[in-house]
């Protein structure tokens, strides 16, 4: 895939849980680890927003795109 998610390294750094994370963003705990692992096909704006609010931090700090060869 070519867009990568970082989300396990910005929770790390506010050092916050996944359970702690899906409740307060509103999504269960499994759409939050598909997510977390790559394995998301999309993202709704509505969900980035609320990671983005939670986090303290901006998409880019989320999503990463990776050059495939």
């Amino acid at each position: 895939m070519a867009i990568g998610v970082n989300l396990d390294v910005i929770m790390a750094k506010r050092k916050i849980s996944a359970g702690e994370l899906s409740d307060k963003i509103g999504i269960t705990p499994a759409n939050l680890s598909i997510l977390k692992n790559n394995k998301a096909k999309a993202i709704r704006f509505s969900t980035l927003e609320e990671l983005c609010k939670v986090l303290d931090c901006q998409p880019g700090d989320i999503l990463e795109y990776i050059k495939e060869d």
